[in-house]
């Protein structure tokens, strides 16, 4: 499982910007676009995963040994913490490339759910998690109230999210599994009207560039929200082909 990281820089530009100030079309186009990075990197998602679950070759090679899929997992885990942290670093050019190449890794990853949830089920769950993700960021993007501090507390969540997942990792607490799916979806519904909002002050950064790796760096958040909302939806309500 991945998880949003912010880098700091970042976070303190866009913290220092009045986003009501802001020209609401200009925003609205800003916002747009970073969707469609975002849907972008799901479609190279499901792409991949498909055309993985679909190979019996590529299967083997990546899904039938387990030094190539943890080195996979480790590359992805990486990949999202170099991104995120240099970002204001590198070209927006190669933010966006390293975010394009990221969404195919977890692609690969994500062939597992595709061999052993039921069509019906994985369906389901991605419009029940497309319907949640629309009405939360509907909600990041209209409200007028300050998110920062609800934020906060759903960034603590996930540490708490991502602490228990490793420890049951040992315990193996079925118990525990479910608290930890539940409480999973809270968080990640929390941080996608947070992220939405956030984005809203990226689209003030002080040049052009900035804003270009200020989208790609929302849409990997915005990103990241979806996919774990779904595999956490997916522990819920996922029915398996057996």
């Amino acid at each position: 499982m991945d998880y949003n990281q912010v880098s700091g820089n970042w976070e303190q530009q866009s913290n220092n910007i009045n986003v009501s100030n802001a020209d609401a079309g200009f925003v609205a186009r800003y916002i747009a676009k970073v969707y469609g990075w975002m849907f972008l990197g799901l479609v190279i998602t499901a792409v991949v995963a498909f055309y993985v679950a679909g190979t019996p070759a590529v299967q083997q090679v990546v899904l039938g040994n387990p030094i190539v899929f943890i080195g996979i997992i480790i590359a992805k885990l990486f990949i999202v913490g170099f991104l995120s942290v240099r970002i204001h670093k590198m070209s927006s050019l190669v933010a966006t490339a390293i975010f394009l190449a990221y969404a195919a890794l977890v692609g690969v990853v994500f062939s597992v759910f595709l061999i052993r949830y039921s069509t019906p089920s994985l369906v389901s769950v991605f419009a029940i998690t497309g319907g949640t993700f629309g009405v939360m960021s509907a909600v990041g993007y209209f409200t007028k109230q300050d998110l920062t501090s609800f934020g906060r507390i759903m960034l603590m969540g996930l540490v708490g999210v991502i602490i228990a997942s490793l420890v049951n990792l040992f315990l193996r607490s079925e118990g525990l599994y479910w608290i930890i799916s539940y409480v999973g979806v809270a968080v990640f519904v929390g941080l996608i009207a947070y992220d939405t909002q956030k984005i809203k002050a990226y689209a003030n950064l002080a040049s052009e560039e900035d804003r270009k790796k200020g989208a790609i760096l929302g849409a990997l958040a915005l990103y990241l929200d979806f996919i774990n909302l779904f595999i956490m939806l997916l522990r819920l309500f996922g029915g398996s082909r057996n």
